[in-house]
């Protein structure tokens, strides 16, 4: 529970403005049914507008992904004490309220586990040991049956884009070097601040601010919770309606500079609840650390030039923990329009 010693502060940190409102050009997520022929087609066309979708019929037993929050439930639920042995996240483990280490906060306490054997995490390694065996299980079982998605729905990327390997942007997921990471979330609901939220009109709580993700792509799942909201390319906020049942889908930073521009990484944030706990699971698919990322030249005419300059995962992932969650961090990494005179 928060206390609220401070509300002047408490508000400027975890309070924004809404900003949510109807879009000409928006009729809807876009829906993607995996076993459909057209399938491919879809998953373009909506990362090149939305940067976004829902995946349908994926394939992986709602009674596993229920299972798995129910184990998070039950760490979250314990006392404050407890969780802090597994924290402050290193970065890995456990954390609560702050996002990083520039400054951003936000209303949730969350954890984050690696999946690349390179990185050891003496957190994340206590919180497993330090839990039951149904916990780890669960983070494994779970972790193995999305990533299996993920690279499906890749090699499905690659098809509609016309790419001569199917496997260019899946093979990073696979590999097992990948850098991938899941990461669970959990945005307390928070009466105490209903009246001060009521107070200030047309103001929300914010659980996890506007961002985009850096990884290659991000596969969420989540309870029947609302609260997540994406900024489509006319600056407009849009709600997503939950579905615990399925995923959602969103393109990375390193999959825009993989197709040099023409799938654009979705910037979203999370707004909390009074009322209401939302609990989310989010598997980021990421490359090997040492991976050179750069536009592919299967997808460039002879006359287009490289949006970006090429980079490691290892480069891009530092650049983006030194920055704030709103920074645009692919600018750094933008060609000089003389770079290529």
């Amino acid at each position: 529970m928060v206390v609220l010693s401070h509300p002047a502060a408490l508000n400027e940190l975890f309070l924004v403005k809404a900003s949510c409102k109807p879009s000409s050009m928006f009729t809807g997520v876009p829906v993607v049914d995996l076993a459909h022929p057209e399938a491919k087609t879809l998953m373009v066309e909506a990362c090149q507008h939305v940067g976004f979708f829902k995946l349908v019929n994926h394939g992986v037993p709602l009674e596993l992904m229920t299972s798995l929050e129910n184990e998070a439930l039950k760490f979250f639920v314990q006392p404050q004490f407890h969780k802090d042995k597994a924290g402050p996240p290193d970065p890995y483990g456990y954390g609560s309220k702050r996002i990083g280490t520039n400054g951003d906060m936000g209303w949730l306490e969350y954890l984050l586990f690696t999946t690349n054997p390179e990185v050891v995490s003496p957190k994340t390694l206590f919180l497993l040991h330090q839990n039951p065996q149904s916990f780890r299980s669960g983070v494994e079982e779970y972790t193995r049956a999305v990533k299996k998605v993920c690279s499906e729905v890749l090699e499905l990327m690659g098809d509609g884009l016309g790419i001569g390997s199917r496997e260019v942007f899946s093979r990073l997921i696979r590999d097992e070097r990948s850098d991938s990471c899941l990461r669970i979330n959990r945005y307390p609901a928070c009466p105490e601040l209903s009246v001060e939220v009521e107070a200030l009109s047309g103001r929300n709580l914010i659980g996890f601010g506007e961002h985009t993700d850096p990884q290659i792509i991000s596969v969420l799942r989540s309870n029947n919770t609302s609260g997540l909201q994406i900024c489509l390319q006319d600056g407009t906020w849009v709600s997503i309606p939950p579905d615990h049942t399925s995923f959602f889908l969103g393109v990375g930073d390193l999959l825009q500079v993989m197709t040099n521009g023409r799938f654009k990484s979705v910037k979203h944030r999370v707004l909390a609840d009074s009322s209401m706990s939302r609990l989310s699971m989010i598997y980021f698919g990421g490359p090997p650390l040492n991976e050179k990322i750069a536009p592919l030249p299967s997808l460039m005419s002879s006359e287009e030039e490289s949006l970006y300059r090429e980079l490691t995962w290892r480069e891009y992932k530092s650049a983006a923990y030194k920055s704030r969650l709103s920074d645009n961090r692919l600018s750094l990494f933008h060609k000089s329009p003389t770079a290529t005179h």
